[in-house]
């Protein structure tokens, strides 16, 4: 550990605990650990950014790969059009030449998109391994993760109990910091698993009541400001996974609570339309509200807008790829400091 660090520590500690070996032990312990953290986790964003790279990569030569193809329909249009221009009866009037000549060109023309779709299934095929490899990654990465914050956990509520009384003011501070951040990276690990996995199954679909889901969530989420949450008695019942719909309602919440800063004046409001194909929600709060260059921005995995401790920047990168998984799409509007309006649509 870091040598101001460890100074900075033993300097809210009381003298005799300074050359104490259990404190020794515990400082080590706690620098492994986060060590351990800090170097996976930097692996895993590394990960993500080389696949993230290698994923837009294929989609840009698939998207060459279209065009090409483009390209080659409507040359194939164009012979078409030829041969319409030709009956039946006058086709013995083109002179064996030229008759080679197209047949042999729409035999080339033929080959191309063959090749083409050979390479395009080579791409998907590849891209597909990509997203698997990173997903099983971020799995792997994030169960790692868990034993040496469940050890700086450990550690931390033995020294609460021991000696919380005995840190002073400035030593109860930071083992306060620990645990905030112990939360955050707990929360962190969570959200990587949830987006890692949320489309990786096809989960089975089955009606799910959204006043109850909602009834339930509700009494679950962190709201210490006490922001209102209001939504219709007349809830629609949909066809889905509970688990996905859960977090779905959940990040949208929960964004509108952490981001509000109007105390106890802030809300959070739902609703819903009807139409022929889909459910169409929309989620308002009165918080800080979002400036329109970062709409897109929002819903990129680890990106955030402020250095707000309680964020990971995960959470809508996940409701998007579920309202993707439904076959919906999401959008918002927002006014700074005015109120913010998440706008999703799910199948039915």
């Amino acid at each position: 550990m870091n040598s101001l660090l460890k100074r900075q520590l033993r300097k809210y500690l009381p003298k005799e605990m300074h050359s104490s070996p259990d404190l020794e032990k515990f400082l080590d312990a706690v620098d492994k650990s986060y060590n351990n953290y800090d170097e996976q986790f930097a692996m895993l964003q590394r990960a993500a950014s080389i696949s993230s790279e290698e994923l837009f990569q294929f989609n840009k030569k698939l998207t060459e790969e279209t065009e090409s193809q483009k390209k080659v329909i409507s040359k194939l249009n164009n012979v078409i059009n030829t041969l319409k221009f030709y009956n039946l009866d006058e086709v013995k009037n083109i002179e064996n030449s030229d008759s080679l000549k197209l047949a042999d060109f729409i035999d080339n023309q033929t080959k191309d998109i063959i090749e083409i779709n050979k390479e395009k299934d080579k791409l998907v095929r590849s891209l597909e391994k990509q997203n698997q490899e990173l997903n099983d990654y971020a799995h792997m990465v994030s169960h790692d993760l868990k034993s040496p914050l469940q050890s700086i956990d450990a550690l931390i509520a033995w020294m609460k109990e021991d000696y919380f009384n005995d840190l002073g003011e400035g030593g109860r501070e930071i083992v306060n910091l620990i645990i905030e951040n112990v939360e955050k990276m707990d929360t962190l690990i969570k959200g990587i698993l949830q987006y890692s996995t949320i489309g990786k199954v096809e989960k089975k679909r089955y009606e799910i009541d959204l006043n109850i889901l909602l009834d339930d969530l509700i009494l679950t989420i962190d709201n210490p400001e006490d922001i209102e949450i209001t939504y219709p008695n007349n809830l629609p019942v949909i066809y889905g996974d509970y688990q996905r719909i859960e977090l779905l309602f959940f990040h949208l919440i929960d964004n509108g609570i952490k981001f509000n800063d109007k105390g106890n004046k802030g809300y959070v409001n739902i609703s819903f339309e009807n139409n022929s194909d889909y459910w169409k929600f929309k989620i308002k709060d009165n918080g800080k509200g979002i400036d329109k260059e970062y709409f897109d921005k929002i819903f990129i995995a680890f990106q955030k807008l402020e250095n707000n401790y309680k964020a990971t920047g995960i959470g809508l990168s996940i409701v998007k790829k579920i309202v993707e998984a439904y076959n919906g799409k999401i959008s918002l509007e927002s006014v700074p400091n005015v109120a913010t309006t998440f706008v999703f649509t799910l199948k039915k």
